[in-house]
């Protein structure tokens, strides 16, 4: 199979499902199994992809980054301005990132083998269709403490790090069940994901350059284009979704695809 068209694929299907809430890396581990690619040989492939994405990310919140940076810098000399939105936000952001970090960086090694299990992903796929069919429950009670919010999305974004968990579905979630208004939960999880996928592609940048000499598949420019176009896509159409509300219909796909997995695996054991 020409490597060219699955490179293409992936690059697709990363923009998609990155900020969609059904987890792109659970949709990469089962293509990536799919097309037989060897994981080893997609480190600076995927380090490209994750980059694409979360240039999305820093331009769709661009104003609020600059925004809140600014007033989370002028906090720190003088007391009037740490009354400013930013100056909290700035410290939710590195409390709850500091969490996910603690939690996501021992859980590295049970995530690569996870990677390369199809019912570990299918499992984890199920686990987000449960979530997403319990999020319409939560009730919207407007604007809560934003530091705890902070921390327990930062504790389930810890978790997400496992293939087939959505870190957009289960931090908004965690977010509104926090009693986050929808797009107060919208923004902060994905202010926060900012130093978590800069954080993972570092620590992947790392590895790739330790390791031999970098290796691309054919078609990773055009793959990373295809990830950020169709990303910037679908984090508007996340938006309105949060808004609306209506996560139900990612549950049922996360469901089947997650079962689909699940029962593949087992019966290629006998």
């Amino acid at each position: 199979m020409n490597l060219d068209w699955n490179t293409l694929f992936l690059g697709i299907v990363q923009g998609a499902t990155e900020f969609l809430p059904v987890s792109s890396s659970g949709h990469l581990a089962l293509l990536q199994i799919f097309f037989g690619m060897e994981q080893d040989g997609l480190l600076a492939f995927d380090v490209v992809l994750h980059c694409a994405t979360i240039l999305v990310v820093l331009i769709f919140f661009r104003n609020d980054i600059f925004t809140f940076l600014t007033q989370w810098l002028r906090g720190f000399f003088s007391r009037e301005n740490r009354e400013a939105e930013g100056w909290s936000y700035g410290w939710a952001v590195l409390a709850g990132s500091a969490v996910t970090a603690c939690l996501a960086l021992p859980l590295k090694g049970a995530v690569e083998a996870a990677m390369t299990s199809r019912l570990a992903v299918g499992a984890g796929l199920l686990v987000t269709a449960g979530l997403l069919c319990v999020v319409p429950l939560f009730p919207e009670r407007g604007k809560n403490s934003l530091i705890k919010a902070a921390l327990v999305v930062g504790l389930v974004q810890g978790l997400a790090v496992f293939p087939g968990i959505s870190r957009s579905g289960s931090t908004i979630a965690a977010a509104l069940f926090m009693g986050l208004a929808a797009s107060e939960a919208f923004r902060l999880s994905f202010l926060m994901s900012v130093p978590a996928i800069l954080g993972a592609a570092f620590l992947e940048a790392l590895h790739v350059l330790r390791g031999p000499a970098l290796t691309f598949p054919n078609g990773w420019v055009l793959s990373a284009l295809a990830a950020f176009l169709v990303g910037y896509s679908s984090l508007v159409f996340l938006r309105r979704l949060v808004l609306s509300g209506k996560w139900a219909y990612f549950g049922v796909y996360c469901f089947f695809l997650g079962l689909a997995a699940v029962v593949s695996d087992v019966v290629t054991r006998f």
